[in-house]
């Protein structure tokens, strides 16, 4: 395998296991993983929100962990990163605004670099305005967005996920072992 260099965006109150596992795991397989945020440098950290399934109309939110973010946002320069990593939670409904974010997130998919974004991760994507045609999953809220946004949504299991040309989807946390096999699967 050869090693990848990851830019992952992620922002306060990102879904905790929606970024700390595949930040982990990308890392333990050998690439590059950077974490980024808006108006943040490396070294400062955002805060986690851990949203379980419980048997209510939606998830709960609990805090998570603050989690450190390694590289500046404003340094970084996309075009040197091979895939993207979009976590969910309630990060991306503000993160979508930031026109920033959304320019790299477009590079990527003009590029048709690997793109992995999980649950809520699709609210960028929509607003980027790269979901025609494609198939997405997310989180079930995201669906409206997803389909006025020219994409397919993909209703999957939880615990599943979908590849569409270079996009790799999922529900919610409980996917990660399909979600981050079929990114890497596109890595290669």
């Amino acid at each position: 395998m050869t090693s990848k260099k990851i830019l992952m965006i992620t922002g306060d109150f990102t879904e905790d296991y929606e970024t700390m596992v595949p930040f982990q795991t990308l890392q333990a397989v050998g690439h590059t993983v950077h974490a980024v945020c808006p108006d943040k440098k490396s070294g400062e950290t955002v805060k986690t929100a851990i949203h379980d399934f419980e048997g209510d109309q939606t998830y709960t939110e609990k805090p998570g962990h603050n989690f450190a973010l390694n590289a500046d946002f404003d340094a970084i320069q996309v075009e040197d990163y091979d895939a993207l990593v979009i976590p969910g939670g309630r990060a991306p409904e503000y993160l979508r605004l930031n026109s920033a974010v959304l320019d790299m997130v477009r590079h990527f998919f003009t590029a048709n670099k690997p793109v992995a974004a999980v649950c809520h991760g699709a609210q960028i994507l929509s607003a980027a305005g790269v979901l025609k045609d494609k198939k997405c999953s997310a989180y079930p809220a995201c669906r409206p967005e997803v389909e006025q946004a020219g994409g397919e949504y993909a209703d999957i299991p939880v615990d599943q996920a979908v590849t569409s040309g270079n996009l790799v989807t999922a529900p919610a946390w409980p996917a990660h072992p399909a979600w981050l096999a079929q990114f890497m699967a596109l890595l290669k």
